[in-house]
């Protein structure tokens, strides 16, 4: 950490001398996060090895003219935060790449970031709070012929904490926009291929499957006016089905992804479809069903509304995409979500004077209908239907009205009806329908001074039974904070899950810097972003957060 300290003043100090120059520039961004556990009556002991952890990240990208590098120091010491990947450990370079960029080609080696069309088929990204980070390792090219055609090719290995796969990932991408070629004036239209194949020959298996797994996709997108729309396909080769996480058969895999919507003033409908077969995706097979979100080639979240209160966070729904049998069989998943907005005018019986705003949302996903044919003990395998629901894994629906009704006063009444399917998502017993009631009112005492107030509920007859929460803000300034927040099982039918988790803190921020301090009981659980997740252990402590950038 001490290396770390010392760098970052030394780069700090530097770039004062490089933006001088209006060729050069520096930028520097520093974050940590850190957290001492805590012995609890409730959460229990703290078993585990040292009580103190702390993962620092410490980024620097220089750039003169169209030449650009940049590395990204780590440091998981002494060790990473509970529930992360292993492979982060101690202090090393996580990142470091080079490259050049003018108007029609750029080149990058090292590692870098991407994402083909919707994800479906590649994407590689960060995400510090659930322990992702799946950059490839290797080459990047990108060549824009014309101002309406991108074309791109990689090839790299796959970042898992500070080690790469050992299976080889190559891809290809394409997208251009049809609209001056067709004198579309008023209308927006592009087209677009890609290819991902993944090279791996770790022998995980008696029967034969193909060292190169291949995935072949192509898109579209309209828009005219307001209104909007994206259609993809994809189809991969042969790739494992699983048995508790261990492979035993082989089969095609594909997806379709359609997207539309309409868009004005004060109104708004979006409809997301998704169908996915088999296409779980790893740069190691042997990586399949990891907890960690490690070597996943492809980007598949849970597409459903993501809530922002705590009690609306316990029944999350992660996309079931992988063909399995652990034991029951799964083949994919089908289903969608709908989002309506409206904004009732100022100065309407329902408006008000301010206006009143109501949002609407509906997701529903099922298992793909099929039947498994487990007659050959040694290779499993499955007939799917190409748009049959079968099980049914999870349904939600929220309305959301928000009403400002003076300039200090506004109100938020949120309501969350939900069904979770235990036994194929978590894969343990049981199901659960729930209703979720939230209200949070807002106070503005003008001069950045704010007091919030939330009061959540939370009614079901299934798993834990029913809960209570509430939150507390107040904001001095718009760059201090403080908060209060506690969530009960009151409803359990076990006393010892009767618990209190409640979390205290506050936060300032200045400009580009962000502290933050904070004291209470983590529920354990999944913790979710954009529709991924990280499960998490139940624990006690203090956690302190810095954020940074120059």
């Amino acid at each position: 950490m001490k290396k770390i300290y010392i760098t970052l003043l030394s780069c700090f100090s530097f770039s004062f001398i490089l933006k001088a120059q209006d060729d050069h520039n520096l930028s520097i961004g520093f974050e940590s996060n850190s957290q001492y556990y805590v012995d609890d009556s409730k959460t229990g002991p703290f078993m585990e090895p040292e009580r103190f952890r702390s993962n620092n990240y410490l980024a620097v990208l220089y750039e003169y003219k169209d030449f650009y590098a940049g590395i990204q120091a780590e440091s998981y010491s002494p060790m990473a935060l509970l529930n992360y990947y292993s492979g982060f450990e101690k202090t090393n370079l996580g990142l470091y790449y080079a490259g050049y960029k003018n108007k029609k080609f750029e080149v990058t080696l090292g590692h870098f970031y991407e994402q083909f069309g919707n994800g479906l088929s590649l994407r590689s990204w960060e995400d510090r709070q659930l322990g992702i980070n799946n950059a490839l390792r290797g080459a990047r090219i990108k060549y824009y012929p014309t101002d309406f055609i991108e074309l791109k090719a990689i090839y790299g290995k796959q970042r898992a904490g500070f080690e790469h796969s050992k299976g080889d990932i190559f891809g290809f991408d394409s997208n251009i926009g049809l609209s001056d070629l067709l004198n579309l004036e008023n209308s927006y239209l592009s087209f677009g291929l890609s290819y991902v194949g993944r090279n791996d020959k770790t022998a995980v298996t008696s029967f034969d499957l193909p060292e190169m797994t291949n995935i072949f996709g192509g898109r579209i997108d309209f828009s005219s006016g307001n209104f909007y729309s994206g259609v993809e396909f994809l189809t991969k080769n042969d790739d494992a089905i699983y048995v508790m996480n261990q492979p035993r058969g082989a089969e095609k895999g594909n997806a379709f992804f359609l997207n539309f919507g309409y868009t004005k003033k004060g109104l708004g409908v979006d409809v997301t479809l998704r169908r996915l077969e088999n296409m779980g995706f790893y740069s190691d097979r042997e990586a399949t069903g990891n907890v960690f979100n490690q070597y996943i080639i492809n980007y598949l979240p849970g597409l459903t509304k993501q809530h922002d209160y705590l009690l609306t966070n316990i029944y999350v729904y992660q996309a079931q995409a992988q063909g399995a049998f652990s034991p029951i069989p799964k083949f994919g998943e089908i289903g969608g979500q709908i989002d309506f907005f409206y904004k009732f005018k100022k100065g309407s019986a329902l408006g008000g004077k301010y206006g009143t705003k109501v949002a609407v949302n509906a997701s529903y996903w099922a298992g793909l209908k099929g039947e498994a044919d487990l007659s050959n003990s040694s290779r499993f395998t499955y007939n799917a239907s190409t748009f049959g629901f079968g099980e049914k894994y999870f349904s939600d629906f929220s309305l959301e009205i928000r009403k400002k009704w003076s300039k200090q006063w506004s109100n938020i009444f949120y309501f969350v009806n939900q069904y979770y399917n235990k036994r194929y998502i978590e894969e343990t017993a049981g199901d659960v329908n729930a209703n979720i009631l939230v209200g949070e009112t807002t106070y503005k005492m003008g001069g950045g001074k704010s007091l919030r107030f939330e009061a959540q509920h939370l009614w079901t007859e299934d798993d834990r039974k029913n809960w209570v929460g509430g939150t507390i803000e107040y904001n001095l300034s718009s760059r201090l904070g403080f908060y209060l927040n506690d969530i009960y099982n009151y409803g359990s039918d076990d006393p010892d899950e009767k618990i209190h988790y409640y979390n205290f803190g506050g936060n300032y921020t200045y400009k580009s810097y962000r502290f933050s301090l904070n004291y209470g009981r983590q529920r354990g659980g999944l913790i979710c972003v954009g529709g991924v997740c990280r499960n998490v252990p139940e624990s006690t402590g203090l956690t302190a957060n810095i954020s940074m950038s120059f």
